[in-house]
């Protein structure tokens, strides 16, 4: 019974070690992102969206974000210049101004370590704004008034 149950511990200590995260090394892609693309849904027209995506560098080597270019002037890319060290982990922040109504599609390329690109994609569909606010709803009043 002993020698089962010090085999089960040395089982379950082993496969804790095992599923522990390993070290970057120089074969693992350098640029990882945890989404590429992000639907915002439908949007009020006039509201500007923005949505995060987040990335990690999961090799041995800087990684160094070039550029980030957006496909038209509506969606605006936010970024650090800073190189992100291996393992290290930043974030890209997309804006999108939602200003025609209708859907859209549109797409963020970056561009990092001498060229090589990724890209990222936002979508959703722009609602008309109402043209004034809503009616006063004067069956609130009536219901203070105990009517």
């Amino acid at each position: 019974m002993k020698k089962i149950v010090t085999l089960l511990v040395l089982l379950v200590a082993g496969t804790a070690v095992w599923a522990q995260v390993a070290p970057a090394t120089p074969n693992a892609a350098l640029l990882i992102l945890k989404e590429t693309s992000f639907d915002f849904g439908s949007i009020q027209q006039g509201r500007p969206v923005t949505h995060e995506f987040l990335i990690a560098n999961n090799s041995a080597d800087t990684l160094k974000i070039e550029d980030v270019r957006a496909s038209c002037g509506c969606t605006t890319p936010v970024w650090t210049r800073e190189p992100l060290n291996p393992n290290g982990n930043s974030k890209i922040t997309v804006g999108y101004n939602a200003y025609s109504e209708g859907p859209f599609e549109k797409t963020v390329t970056i561009i990092y370590n001498g060229g090589q690109t990724k890209i990222l994609t936002i979508k959703g569909a722009v609602y008309k704004a109402p043209a004034a606010s809503a009616p006063e709803n004067k069956s609130i009043a009536l219901i203070k008034n105990g009517q």
